[in-house]
């Protein structure tokens, strides 16, 4: 009878977990078998899952859902951008930092859908060599956008830039005299049979460990 108890009790808590794993699977996922008895986990910046080595900057990015949450950007452990700051905005979310620093050089938020395309213009034809460019979307990113815009984000190492849409959502990070396309980069299409939100795709977010620029 004993050994009958403690099957159905492992079964229960066997159930229990897969249940929590497949409905929330984003909030269980960095849950280890640590944490159950009682070790703190090890909190890595911006919260990624994983620390960077050295000579690494730590990095995340999240775009805006839809037209009502907006996008965040933190580098190194500080929050450069987010509702909470209110310092974001409708279209591009842009945060300028230094390559071998990290020290915070600009941010600036362009209206996309309706602003004046020309300051975005301006603002990357300012970026100096050796500076780290973190963009996220937020409701918009390319009703304005022309193919100058396009060229400058790609000359930064963006491979979709070329193919951003109307309220498609995008975050990226590259830099400016890179030789190579950037790894770090996801868009997602606004598609009205895939989009998760009513006109809007879901929100994107993209974290990691950007080299610093040594030479």
């Amino acid at each position: 009878a004993g050994v009958i108890r403690y099957t159905v009790l492992l079964i229960t808590l066997l159930g229990t977990w897969f249940i929590l794993q497949t409905y929330f699977h984003r909030s269980w996922k960095s849950i280890s078998l640590r944490s159950w008895l009682g070790e703190k986990l090890p909190r890595h910046k911006c919260g990624n899952q994983k620390s960077c080595p050295q000579n690494y900057f730590a990095f995340k990015i999240i775009s805006g859902a839809a037209n009502v949450v907006g996008p965040s950007i933190c580098f190194e452990d500080l929050v450069l951008m987010s509702n909470v700051k209110n310092n974001i905005g409708r279209g591009l979310n842009i945060a300028l930092v230094n390559g071998t620093t990290g020290q915070l050089l600009k941010i600036d938020a362009f209206d996309m859908y309706s602003g004046d395309i020309t300051k975005l213009q301006t603002f990357l034809q300012g970026i100096k060599h050796g500076t780290l460019v973190l963009v996220a979307s937020y409701d918009d990113p390319a009703t304005k956008m022309n193919d100058k815009v396009r060229a400058y984000f790609t000359e930064l190492g963006s491979s979709d830039v070329g193919k951003l849409g109307f309220r498609d959502n995008w975050v990226f990070l590259g830099a400016k005299g890179l030789m190579n396309k950037s790894p770090f980069e996801k868009h997602i299409r606004n598609d009205k049979d895939t989009n998760k939100y009513d006109g809007w795709p879901e929100l994107l977010e993209m974290e990691g460990c950007a080299p610093r620029k040594m030479d």
